[in-house]
């Protein structure tokens, strides 16, 4: 063991992102009762607002933060001279164990997904950047997903079958399902159902490319020293925004270009999940660089108040999701049934408040959230981790 791991310093910037990465995944999670909403969805104002501003946002920024952290730990272990890399293969490991925990509860649980594609970022850790960014460009141009476009357009049977995902019966049956049979499905069918959406969809590449991405900001030190990047940063600025615009308004012309449904059925729904990433990671972009510029000016202190809750991402990640599923779900409360969205959503933002609360009360008494503290007592193999003040 490399000695009692003491508190790291903070970088304030960094958990704001980390807060308003959990802020848009909560208010996500809300919007849609927690996977619920799916089983029969109203295309009302409020749909179009959460998937259009923060469905695919927010959770593009999480694994954003999560390539940026892996930089900050390996860095840090690096400066004091030992080797992180089989340490944090033992964290993800840990992140893995908490996260099938929480799947049992919700199936939509991300860390069991975050923490096997967590292993492949540590081969990249002293790779040139150049090449790292060039690995990252590869994956979010997702030429596999390309080449299914192009196949289904020429009529390939393959490429025109309908997704596994596209069977998921999870939202209609967490609607009345009792814990016990709910638990169950969750190991299994839920869990399937989920990695199949990410493999079809072509998330699982564009979360590798995030953290590559998240990896190089960090050894380029663009959150430790925002001021030097100001010319770079809102040159990028402009360039996410037309690739946004290009990717939401240039489907549909593309889309006519390639046959219709009766003829490739899934050739223009592929394109749509193309187009889609796309457009998510660049508005996340255009998210985090509004964010550092407005930290880099009149609204620091303001923004400095979520630091607190980034710093506690995890333990509330999972406690959101204990305290909000058995509301809506079918075993509890069966809230879906009478809790209106709109005051759902209500409820949310005033939960959100109460977190940072909470939060900033924490961290006068504690070094780390409950599982946070768990989390990196686990990477060490040890309780000595300082948990009070």
């Amino acid at each position: 063991m490399d000695g009692t791991p003491a508190a790291p310093a903070r970088n304030l910037l960094i958990d704001t992102l980390r807060a308003f990465a959990l802020i848009g995944v909560y208010m996500v999670h809300m919007f849609e009762q927690y996977e619920i909403y799916w089983a029969a969805p109203n295309q009302n104002l409020t749909h179009t607002i959460f998937t259009t501003f923060f469905m695919g946002k927010a959770f593009s920024l999480l694994t954003l933060c999560f390539g940026l952290s892996f930089f900050l730990l390996m860095n840090r272990a690096d400066r004091r001279g030992t080797n992180f890399a089989g340490r944090f293969a033992w964290r993800m490991v840990v992140l893995a164990l908490i996260g099938l925990v929480h799947s049992l509860i919700y199936r939509g649980d991300i860390l069991m997904v975050l923490a096997p594609l967590g292993l492949l970022l540590i081969p990249f850790y002293r790779v040139n950047t150049k090449v790292i960014l060039t690995v990252a460009a590869v994956l979010l141009a997702q030429p596999l997903l390309a080449f299914q476009i192009l196949s289904a357009a020429s009529g390939a049977a393959w490429a025109n079958a309908a997704p596994h995902h596209w069977g998921d019966t999870g939202p209609a049956f967490y609607r009345d399902a009792a814990l016990g049979p709910m638990l169950t499905w969750n190991v299994w069918q839920g869990q399937s159902f989920k990695w199949w959406f990410f493999i079809e969809t072509g998330r699982l590449f564009q979360i590798l490319a995030l953290f590559l991405i998240g990896l190089s900001l960090g050894r380029a030190g663009v959150f430790d020293a925002p001021e030097r990047f100001v010319r770079q940063r809102r040159r990028a600025l402009i360039a996410l925004i037309v690739i946004a615009l290009l990717a939401r308004f240039g489907q549909a012309p593309l889309a006519a270009l390639l046959p219709d449904a009766t003829a490739a059925p899934m050739a223009r729904k592929l394109l749509g999940n193309l187009m889609g990433g796309w457009f998510d990671a660049s508005v996340m972009g255009v998210y985090v660089l509004l964010i550092v510029e407005a930290y880099q000016g009149v609204g620091r202190k303001l923004l400095e108040r979520l630091a607190p809750m980034g710093r506690m991402t995890l333990t509330f990640y999972v406690l959101q999701s204990l305290i909000w599923v058995p509301v809506f779900y079918g075993f509890g409360l069966g809230a879906w049934k009478w809790l209106p969205q709109g005051t759902a959503l209500l409820l949310g933002l005033g939960f959100l408040v109460a977190q940072g609360v909470v939060a900033t009360l924490w961290f006068k008494r504690f070094h780390y959230g409950p599982l946070e503290w768990v989390w990196r007592a686990g990477t060490y193999g040890t309780v000595r981790v300082p948990f009070r003040r």
